[in-house]
């Protein structure tokens, strides 16, 4: 096991949601020198901002978090972007990491790379046996093509590359734009909207049976770091809380925990998603002590008042 404190690491993505808890994480354990680049002065989808960022930086390590992704609306309004913008991302960082002789670089990539139809709950080695659910198929696709980069390189040049698979995140700081935002944040807002402006409904997509897992964000970004800290081996592997909640169980409890009382409108005319979705979470605790801590009330109470306390000079 390799102690990292001393040497550069580049965050991409480390001002997102994600990020900035990676980051803290990072700190928190005493690595100093930990590099985010800005959006507006590297373009990671260009291989000249690329080297200039690692020419900067000099990294040992790379944790890939940057991303191009949204909700189901999103992903449906935007499929060929999110394809080769993710796409484009990781197949450079990771080719350039190689070239530059990088120790190690951890691939992070999503629960959408799943096949719509997986066996639940999720386990690593049925990642290949179908396609993934149709709206966020080149999402999920793009981002795991970096788990064939990664065993490639590995195979070809002993290129240290490992890929994590995170399920749903959620908790303070998340994203809120309705546009964009998934659907813990997307809930959260609406209620408490609803509440704000005392509207008697409000409208959700589809009919509330799918099942999500989700895990706080903090819990993630322990995840990955005790990855990026203890696991090198070119098993893609799972990060997440191990259990499910169905979408209308999930609102009912936004709702309660919002102080919404109105009434909970299901338009069936919208997408579901992915039918279930829940992930088998024991490679991560063998491989490198993973588990998840974070009470999902508890979590999902913390968010409720962060978004609370966001909007409240609005009021």
């Amino acid at each position: 096991m390799k102690s990292w404190e001393s040497h550069s690491i580049v965050v991409t993505g480390g001002n997102g949601f994600l990020g900035q808890a990676v980051v803290k994480t990072l700190k928190t354990r005493g690595y100093n020198n930990v590099v985010v680049p800005r959006s507006r002065e590297y373009d990671l989808r260009k291989e000249a901002d690329i080297r200039r960022l690692f020419d900067m930086a000099k990294p040992s390590m790379v944790i890939h978090l940057a991303a191009v992704v949204g909700g189901i609306g999103a992903n449906k309004a935007n499929p060929g972007k999110f394809f080769y913008d993710n796409a484009i991302m990781g197949i450079q960082l990771i080719e350039i990491a190689r070239q530059y002789g990088l120790e190690k670089f951890v691939a992070v990539g999503t629960i959408c790379a799943y096949p719509k139809f997986a066996s639940v709950p999720f386990r690593e080695d049925e990642l290949w046996n179908g396609y993934p659910e149709e709206t966020n198929a080149p999402y999920g696709l793009a981002k795991k093509m970096m788990l064939v980069q990664a065993q490639a390189y590995r195979q070809e040049y002993g290129f240290n590359a490992i890929y994590l698979l995170p399920v749903n995140l959620y908790g303070p700081g998340d994203n809120f734009n309705p546009s964009s935002s998934h659907v813990i944040p997307a809930l959260i807002k609406k209620c408490i909207d609803a509440k704000k402006n005392r509207e008697k409904e409000i409208v959700v997509w589809g009919d509330g049976s799918p099942t999500r897992e989700f895990l706080f964000v903090d819990d993630a970004a322990e995840g990955i770091v005790l990855a990026a800290e203890k696991y090198n081996d070119s098993d893609p592997v799972n990060i997440g809380a191990g259990f499910e909640i169905s979408i209308k169980d999930l609102i009912h409890l936004i709702a309660k925990l919002s102080g919404y009382e109105g009434t909970i409108i299901w338009d069936s005319s919208k997408p579901n998603g992915q039918p279930r979705r829940m992930l088998d979470t024991k490679l991560a605790q063998v491989r490198f002590g993973f588990v998840a801590k974070t009470d999902f009330e508890e979590g999902l109470r913390a968010t409720v008042r962060w978004y609370e306390s966001a909007i409240r000079p609005e009021v």
